[in-house]
């Protein structure tokens, strides 16, 4: 009953082929019991991001092609049509994917944490839907205890790497009091929408948000408690801004140096700190010559995120080595339960043999034969039923030449050269 991992993600399909096999967080639930019923897996849960859509199963017969299929047949697709996208990892390999995923390794941007959290998702998901045995239960425990030692032991989520989170890593580094300060965000766009997000999750006291359509301002601005104005009432706020934030598709600049140099003064010369994401620029850069301004630029950032990449792969490399000890700390576990049946098998035989031996000496002694001669008449019996079949086995590979087999029972008693081990 092997582990299978089984998906596709931005490095093997392209947009339009994740979406087509994406799963609703709605219908994970009925997915993940037809995949129960029809796919071929006997434990399931499946985590579907923008990135990646990705199966993970105790196969009932160690064939993944019924996986695939049902994959396939769910999203109204070919399977040969599948195929080109799909890879495919089993037992350990399987261990190491969801491991490095959930660590951030696998992803789109190296280290990001929201992964994470949305492999939880998917492990309650499948928790609630009744899809999860022993094993998956046990490898999804093991992937939060080790993503979370990932995060402890290495700098793998330390350094930001996107715009949105170096813009406002580097607020924090001017402005120690950040929740007392106030942000003018300027454009209302996907990278807006992260940098507001960022503000807010830092504990940003006051957010402004300034676009060309004020509609768009008011709803990137509702989300986060945040004050929306159109671009035209920007000289009457900037000077309440400790912080000016600016990404638009504006083909002249948003914001000139005389502009600023007067809302200093306005602000008696207390630091402003500026971000031009925009190109062409929104800020003039004549404004960085200016005191008390602090002005990046998007090439300023990136050079602080390729900085920060390379100490993030540095961490990765840290985080493989952890990874690789604890996927094999989960794959002992692993071997430890498929020897359990056998255990439980050759206790219960032992037993077994242990009661019917004595359940004939008690009827000897009942009928008030020698207790002392019942006594050894059970020690030899119970132990030429017990040694009975690792000795035919020996005899029968000694007679054979089978030399693994004979090294093999010798290992399990523990013999040494004919005798008893210690």
């Amino acid at each position: 009953m092997p582990l299978l991992a089984l998906g596709l993600n931005h490095q093997t399909a392209p947009v339009g082929v994740r979406e087509r096999v994406a799963f609703a967080p709605d219908r994970l639930h009925p997915a993940l019991r037809d995949l129960l019923d029809r796919g071929g897996a006997y434990e399931a849960a499946i985590l579907s991001t923008c990135n990646r859509t990705e199966l993970y199963c105790g196969l009932k017969d160690g064939d993944s092609r019924q996986v695939v299929e049902w994959l396939g047949d769910y999203h109204r697709l070919q399977t040969v049509d599948l195929w080109p996208y799909l890879y495919q990892h089993a037992e350990g390999r399987a261990v190491r994917h969801i491991l490095r995923v959930a660590s951030g390794l696998d992803s789109l941007v190296l280290g990001e944490p929201q992964i994470l959290g949305q492999v939880k998702a998917a492990y309650q998901a499948a928790n609630s839907a009744g899809a999860l045995g022993m094993r998956l239960e046990r490898l999804f425990q093991h992937t939060f205890a080790v993503a979370k030692q990932v995060r402890t032991d290495t700098r793998i989520g330390v350094s930001p790497v996107s715009v949105a989170f170096a813009a406002v890593s580097l607020a924090k580094q001017i402005f120690a009091d950040l929740p007392q300060r106030t942000a003018l965000l300027i454009g209302a766009g996907d990278t807006m929408e992260l940098v507001a997000r960022h503000l807010h999750e830092s504990g940003i006291r006051r957010l402004v948000v300034a676009n060309r359509t004020l509609e768009r301002a008011h709803a990137l601005a509702a989300s986060f408690a945040g004050y929306a104005i159109a671009l035209e009432e920007i000289p009457a706020h900037l000077s309440e801004a400790d912080m000016v934030i600016s990404a638009t598709a504006s083909p002249g600049l948003m914001l000139d140096a005389s502009l600023i140099h007067r809302c200093l003064k306005q602000r008696r010369h207390q630091p402003m700190f500026m971000v031009d994401l925009a190109v062409p620029r929104d800020i003039d850069p004549v404004a960085a010559d200016l005191d008390d301004v602090y002005l990046y630029t998007v090439d300023d950032l990136k050079d602080i995120i390729q900085e920060n990449l390379r100490s993030r792969q540095a961490a990765a490399a840290q985080a493989e080595e952890i990874i690789d000890s604890q996927v094999e700390h989960f794959m002992a576990w692993l071997r430890m339960q498929d020897s359990a049946v056998s255990i439980r098998a050759l206790r219960q035989r032992a037993e077994a043999l242990r009661d019917e031996v004595l359940a004939r000496a008690q009827r000897q002694l009942a009928q008030g034969k020698d207790p002392a001669e019942i006594l050894n008449c059970l020690a030899n019996t119970l132990t030429n039923k017990l040694m009975h079949p690792p000795c035919a086995g020996l005899r029968e590979a000694a007679a054979q030449g089978d030399v693994e087999t004979l090294t093999l029972i010798q290992n399990l008693y523990r013999l040494r050269d004919g005798k008893p081990g210690p």
